[in-house]
């Protein structure tokens, strides 16, 4: 009876599945063809039917396991255009399809990632596309990753967007800066594509611009969207922080202001985009976030897609490359000139002669012709109204047209998911009606079988009752008939059972015997109960046995019934026999089955014992190679440390010298190497497999080691005594810890007792020693030298132009003051200054050029900055002599003006003569100390230098002149004297002499005591240092390095006024 109420639902399950598999297949096949059809190599654009498949397949599955499973088999590394297109798609699905698209999308996360770098690293147009399109689509999973209320389509409403903005300020900072990075990724996509093509309507209308174009939909979608979110955290920000903080954001935010209302009025142009999408028009100028009554005056932006129909009612097989849209040439109608009547004729006739009449009417007109035109500028304002009201009117409904439009889209997805809910219902009724059917077959059938058997029980009694022979031989045949149906019943249910486990079994052997033998069990169990229950009924009637030996008149008949029941006992044993067998058989298959996957179970573990063992040993070997790597890499180190520590003890070496700036250079790189090793050491004991961050600290490590021990040494050789000896010992410290460290490094019992500290002590007081053998007043740092010499050559320039100018002045004010012998020697001494000057700016423009080729000679790979940073000594030189210059030209024009307004000496000028042929010969040296012997610019430069001294000369010329022109000389006669007078006149003129003399020496003294200082604050070595007053302006003190002395430099003049106070020097490495 069971078994009959259960074929029902197998019948049922098979069908379903059925149905189901072949649904399924249809739908993987139509899937694959829209795929297939939207995804090739051809330069046409997707078209719309196969996209909108796709996107339908997502609704369906409720993701895109799908479309996925069959994209990971496109080939997108081989053809660009197939990548563009698979992009489009992509992007299409992201924005239209199943809300579960996101997470199935990032899952190929890496996937787009690694074809965008693909495609960067090939020159192909396609390729740039494809790159720009991988990061925006990587860009905009991340977004929606993270901020999972917005959609991928990003329509949502301004609530939503201030939830997910919250009302923390940095939140809402970081939610704009993302914003902001998302638009860009939108715009540089667009601006890539409209590059790439001709914005004519010609190239719009080719399926080679329309396969460029199309994604530009999706672009302009997002993009108004985006533009909004800006404009609304833009103004919530600007009412929690103030203007000041945000103006790197109002800059960004006007910048892509411009390129997105660029591209919109582009993309406004072209044919392709009219009859596909309505582009919103952007305001004339972006909002004014410092007025947060702005806000009202904005308006979202609002991109209309029309309604397509004829696209819709193309065929579905036509699949021959066609563009999106077809523009057909507009035939233009002609407008005829409709012949116009004279209007002043047809209001007042033909002209008479009334005179008097017409003025009238002409006056009349006029004021008539004035009320028109006000009531035309009226009627103007209001229409002007009118059309702004229509205006915003239409944004509106413009956005409830959309929003409408998206609701028939949600309503179509919908109405697809019920039809297919309702069809899956219908089968189901339809399985529910057969099953309903078949039960109630079986019903019949049950309440037939119980019926019969009440019969039979109703038999059995009365026979019972009749004899007790009888009784106890039908007894035995209704216990026989029983245990036959009960055994027959579950027999039915251990087969379906057994057929039930027997498919289980296929996918899990072991599991499906454990639950066959506890269904043994209970069968067995079952099978005790029920001859417990036959015992029991045995005895009851060989208790009712004494009862029923008064029925032996019925001996005839229940007889035959007798007869009638063996027969059906011996079908029911046949039946039973069989079933034994068929239960045997599948006992056997199931024996069989176990002990296959027992076999298999087996050659699976041997297989995976062998390949644990194969990887433990290549983890052991891979081991042993990177200590071994390592070990090669510290004999490596040793011998370099050792070589350097050779080098310092070599004869040749003491020739060679370095600076103490240099010497800091290299001290603070093996500092900060000594911290990568360190962090290197860290990370191998942590992953011993990995050795790569170690190799690499300990090359960098005993390269810099080495530079530091050996510039040490050779810095030691200009140091006094008691620094030489000094920073030498501590080079050969440097030297013995870096081996024993290395050492143990060597060992694997050591390397984990292994500590570079002692190595950083010993560094750092070589670091400070180098600190100390530096020249004092050096208050400059190395990474501002470089603009500091452009800086003052180009203060210099302008301080020799300003000196021009006041020259001119000056001369165009004497001419007015004097006349006469005064004003021409004031114009020769001008004049003599003025060519002074042209030729100083001549000399800096020279030395600026050679300068110039100077770095771009000496610099190699590095930049011009580190070229200044490592010449430091070299670097200070030029700007102290171009301080120098412009200080001059200063005093040059002081002393000028007091000349001539006789305010001043001539010695002045003369003095200031010779100091700027001083300061031009100084910077004249430190350009050339580095420059090539053979330059052509060197040579310009020398010829520079030999006419500034030339018209130096001749300012001294043009001043001693004017004076002798314009001092008195009143002629001595002494006739009138007498002896004791002349004698008087002699002894004062002695004294005076005297005094004067002595006036002189110790200015001299003076002199001599200040340039003492100032060599001393310049950091010039004591022997160097000349002997006297120090009269002479120039001292070339040889200085040598390895293999070739150096050129000889120039000490500058004491510090005057705004003088610098840095000399030049040559000792640069």
């Amino acid at each position: 009876m069971n078994s009959i109420r259960q074929v029902p639902s197998r019948v049922k399950s098979k069908r379903t599945e059925a149905n189901l598999g072949a649904e399924r297949e249809h739908f993987d096949k139509q899937q694959l063809s829209s795929i297939n059809k939207a995804i090739n190599g051809t330069e046409t654009p997707v078209k719309e039917k196969h996209a909108r498949r796709i996107i339908l397949g997502t609704h369906r599955e409720k993701g895109a396991y799908t479309f996925w499973s069959y994209a990971q088999g496109i080939p997108l590394h081989s053809n660009s255009i197939l990548s563009w297109k698979f992009c489009h798609v992509l992007h299409k699905v992201l924005r239209d399809g199943h809300r579960n698209v996101l997470q199935d999308c990032m899952r190929h996360h890496s996937s787009l990632v690694d074809a965008g770098k693909l495609w960067a690293h090939l020159h192909d147009r396609y390729g740039q596309l494809v790159t720009l399109y991988t990061k925006l689509l990587c860009t905009k999973l991340e977004f929606h990753m993270k901020h999972s209320e917005i959609p991928p389509n990003l329509e949502v409403t301004d609530e939503v967007l201030e939830r997910t903005a919250g009302t923390d300020v940095n939140n809402v900072f970081q939610l704009t800066v993302e914003v902001f990075d998302y638009m860009d990724t939108e715009l540089r996509l667009a601006e890539t594509v409209i590059r790439q093509l001709n914005t004519s309507i010609a190239i719009s209308t080719l399926t080679s611009g329309q396969c460029r174009l199309a994604p530009l939909i999706q672009v302009i979608q997002d993009c108004s969207h985006l533009y909004h979110f800006t404009v609304k955290l833009l103004f919530k920000l600007h009412a929690c922080l103030p203007a000041d903080t945000l103006q790197g954001h109002r800059d960004r935010f006007r910048e892509q202001f411009r390129s997105l209302k660029d591209f919109f009025n582009k993309a406004r142009d072209m044919m392709f985009f009219k009859r596909l999408i309505q582009i919103p028009r952007l305001p004339e100028s972006p909002p004014n976030f410092l007025h947060a009554a702005s806000l009202a005056k904005h308006v979202k932006p609002v991109v209309v897609i029309p309604d397509d129909d004829e696209s819709e009612q193309q065929d579905e097989e036509d699949d021959d490359p066609e563009p999106l849209i077809e523009v057909s040439d507009v035939s233009t109608s002609s407008i005829q000139a409709q012949p116009q009547m004279d209007i002043f004729d047809q209001a007042f006739g033909p002209p008479n002669g009334g005179f008097d009449d017409r003025d009238l009417q002409i006056e009349s007109l006029k004021s008539d012709f004035e009320l028109l035109r006000t009531e035309l500028e009226r009627v103007k304002s209001e229409a002007q109204r009118y059309i702004t009201q229509l205006k915003s009117q239409i944004n509106s409904l413009e956005a409830e047209l959309e929003e409408q439009r998206m609701q028939k889209q949600r309503a179509l997805v919908e109405n697809e998911q019920l039809r297919m809910e309702l069809e899956v219902t219908r089968h189901r009724n339809a399985d529910h009606e057969s099953l309903q059917t078949t039960f109630i077959e079986a019903e019949k059938k049950a309440q037939a079988t119980e019926q019969r058997y009440n019969k039979l029980k109703e038999k059995h009694t009365e026979l019972v009752a009749s004899h007790a022979e009888l009784l106890r031989k039908s007894a035995d045949t209704v216990k026989m008939l029983s245990v036959t149906q009960q055994t027959q019943e579950e027999v039915e249910r251990t087969k379906q059972q057994l057929s039930f486990e027997m498919d289980r079994i296929k996918q899990e052997a072991d599991m499906k015997l454990e639950e066959q033998k506890f269904e043994m069990d209970r069968l067995r169990r079952e099978l005790e109960e029920k001859m417990a229950e036959v015992m029991r009924i045995k005895s009851t009637l060989l208790n009712s046995e004494q009862t029923s030996e008064q029925m032996n008149s019925s001996m005839t008949a229940l007889q035959a019934e007798k007869e009638r029941l063996m027969r059906s006992v011996s079908e029911k044993e046949a039946e039973l026999s069989s079933l034994r067998q068929a239960a045997q058989v599948q006992q056997s298959s199931l024996q069989q089955e176990r002990e296959r996957s027992s076999r298999e179970l087996g050659e699976l573990q041997g297989k995976l014992k062998e390949k644990t063992s194969q990887e433990e040993q290549m983890k052991r070997k891979l081991l042993e190679e990177q200590f071994a790597l390592l070990q090669g890499t510290i004999t490596e180190a040793e011998n370099i440390i050792q070589d350097a520590v050779a080098k310092v003890d070599d004869p040749l070496h003491i020739r060679c010298t370095s600076s103490p700036d240099y010497l800091i250079n290299r001290a603070e790189a093996t500092l900060d190497s000594i911290d990568k090793m360190k962090k290197g050491q860290a990370d191998y004991l942590n992953n011993m497999a990995d050795a790569e961050g170690l190799l690499r600290a300990l090359t960098q490590f005993s390269h810099l080691a080495a530079d530091t021990i050996v510039n040490g040494s050779a810095t030691a050789h200009m140091a006094p005594t008691d620094h030489a000896d000094r920073l030498t010992e501590n080079c050969r410290g440097c030297a013995m810890q870096s081996l024993q460290y290395l050492k143990d490094l060597k060992s694997k019992t050591t390397l984990q007792k292994a500590d570079p500290a002692s190595i950083r002590i010993i560094v750092q007081k070589i670091l400070h020693l180098g600190q100390e053998l530096r020249p004092k007043g050096k208050d400059i740092r190395q990474d501002e030298l470089g603009d500091l010499v452009d800086k003052e050559m180009a203060a210099t320039s302008a301080a020799i132009e300003e000196a021009v100018r006041r020259i001119d002045e000056m001369m165009n004010q004497a001419r007015k003051d004097t006349s006469g012998v005064k004003l021409e020697v004031n114009e020769r001494i001008l004049n003599s200054c003025t060519d002074l000057m042209k030729a100083i700016r001549m000399l800096v423009i020279s030395s600026t050029d050679l300068q110039k080729e100077i770095v771009e000679g000496g610099r190699g790979a590095a930049t011009i900055k580190e070229f200044y940073a490592r010449n430091s000594r070299w670097t200070e030189g030029l700007i102290s002599a171009a301080k120098a210059v412009g200080w001059g030209a200063t005093e040059m024009v002081e002393s000028a003006d007091k000349v001539v307004l006789h305010t001043g000496k001539y010695e002045e000028l003369i003095v200031c003569s010779h100091e700027i042929a001083a300061s031009t010969a100084q910077l004249v040296a430190a350009s050339k100390v580095k420059a090539d012997r053979h330059s052509k610019k060197l040579s310009v430069l020398q010829q520079a230098s030999r006419h500034v001294n030339e018209m130096a000369a001749n300012v001294v010329a043009s001043t001693r002149t004017g004076q002798e022109h314009l001092e008195d000389k009143d002629t001595m006669d002494f006739s009138g004297m007498s002896l004791i007078k002349l004698r008087k006149e002699e002894m004062e003129s002695q004294v005076k002499v005297l005094e004067l003399e002595s006036q002189l020496d110790n200015e001299r003294l003076r002199l001599g005591e200040l340039r003492k200082k100032h060599y001393e604050l310049a950091g010039v070595p004591p022997e160097q240092v000349p002997e006297g007053n120090g009269e002479t302006s120039m001292l070339a003190h040889p200085v040598t390095m390895s293999p070739k002395p150096s050129k000889p430099a120039l000490l500058k003049k004491p510090a005057l006024a705004q003088k610098p106070n840095i000399p030049p020097k040559t000792m640069f490495k």
